[in-house]
């Protein structure tokens, strides 16, 4: 199978379980940047935020997330939640973009971030050339997507924590996910 048949194919297994969808136009775009509000969207449906005992909490008040915003639930529910946190004076910046570095960490912190030594951090992103680009307040999240195969490194044989997120880099990251849930199905 070639590089592009594989995309298409990960691509097409999150559209049919429904954790991304197209973009208006009906094409998938998937060198598209990821966004915060869309990041925060694919993380609520992905895993469930609702269910979480945080989610009861009071909608946190967010100046530039409008209620009427068709992400608006999604946004609260990360935020009460603690897989996303808003920026100074109360702002979320829905529109900015996500670089693998963030949007990594941020899926590793709904999946649940190991608690990995130190040692075991550094061992983990010693295997990467660029490990040293990805900035402290990641380390551990990033070791964790790394560990549990979230990360795309096999390209590039690096994390690229910089790059911008792209619309492939977080199908990748669903799709492992979603490997992840089906193995645990059959073992039990």
């Amino acid at each position: 199978m070639t590089q592009a048949q594989a995309i298409s194919k990960t691509i097409e297994r999150v559209l049919n379980a429904g954790l991304m969808s197209n973009k208006s136009d009906g094409d998938f775009h998937p060198e598209a940047i990821v966004t915060r509000a869309e990041l925060a969207s694919i993380l609520a449906k992905t895993f469930k935020l609702e269910k979480r005992n945080t989610a009861a909490k009071e909608d946190i008040e967010v100046k530039d997330v409008s209620r009427d915003r068709s992400d608006y639930s999604a946004i609260q529910l990360v935020l009460k939640t603690g897989v996303m946190s808003g920026y100074r004076e109360g702002m979320f910046f829905p529109h900015q973009k996500v670089n693998r570095a963030e949007g990594f960490a941020i899926f590793a912190q709904a999946y649940g971030v190991f608690q990995f030594s130190e040692d075991t951090v550094a061992e983990i992103l010693g295997q990467y050339p660029d490990a040293g680009e990805v900035p402290d307040w990641a380390k551990k999240a990033i070791a964790t997507a790394l560990q549990e195969g979230f990360v795309n490194t096999d390209v590039y044989l690096q994390i690229l924590p910089l790059n911008p997120m792209t619309r492939t880099d977080m199908a990748f990251a669903l799709s492992q996910y979603l490997d992840k849930q089906q193995q645990a199905s059959f073992s039990q």
